[in-house]
């Protein structure tokens, strides 16, 4: 008998109070590891995984282990699939990245949809908006950030610039590149 071969899941993930809106919507085997999910968001938003991260599902935390955070109630994320944590349409979990700053999003499961075995997966099919580099601050910092790059009348406007490499578009977003680097780290 042949094993099944699972499903497809369509996810939407948002980075919570993020104006102008960020987001990116992927498709993903339901069969994926935890460990796997955490790369392919880091890619898909543009992160660098420079930072600690954890799922919060129904009050349970999910993450790496670290012996740094060893007061942290925490299961380890290498024992779990995605299908385990999510398990029909409209469910919906918290991804934090970076501790700090406290980047949230929010991952909701959008459609559930036949396995397809021609598919390259995970794969990015829509996207919005550009990743806040890290380290600015988190999303209150990210939104101060934006202001001083708007206005170069602003005090902190030269530095800002300077950060970035002098040009920072809020809007970009390119997901020919998403998928190409999902294609060769997410495999």
């Amino acid at each position: 008998m042949a094993k099944p071969l699972g499903k497809t899941y369509q996810l939407k993930i948002s980075l919570q109070g993020a104006k102008p809106p960020i987001w990116r919507r992927l498709l993903i085997a339901d069969s994926v590891s935890l460990p796997m999910l955490h790369q392919t968001i880091q890619i898909a938003m543009g992160w660098t995984d420079s930072h600690l991260h954890q799922f919060v599902v129904d009050g349970e935390c999910y993450g790496a282990p670290d012996p740094d955070f060893g007061d942290m109630e925490m299961l380890d994320e290498r024992r779990y699939k995605l299908s385990q944590i999510m398990k029909v349409e409209k469910d919906s979990i918290i991804y934090e990245y970076d501790f700090g700053d406290s980047w949230q999003h929010k991952i909701t499961l959008e459609k559930i949809l036949p396995f397809d075995r021609e598919a390259v997966l995970p794969k990015c099919i829509k996207a919005k908006g550009a990743c806040p580099p890290e380290d600015v601050g988190g999303i209150f910092g990210y939104s101060e950030f934006l202001d001083a790059l708007s206005d170069p009348s602003h005090p902190e406007h030269e530095e800002y610039m300077e950060w970035v490499g002098g040009e920072f578009d809020p809007q970009s977003c390119d997901i020919e590149d998403i998928n190409a680097l999902l294609y060769e780290y997410c495999r």
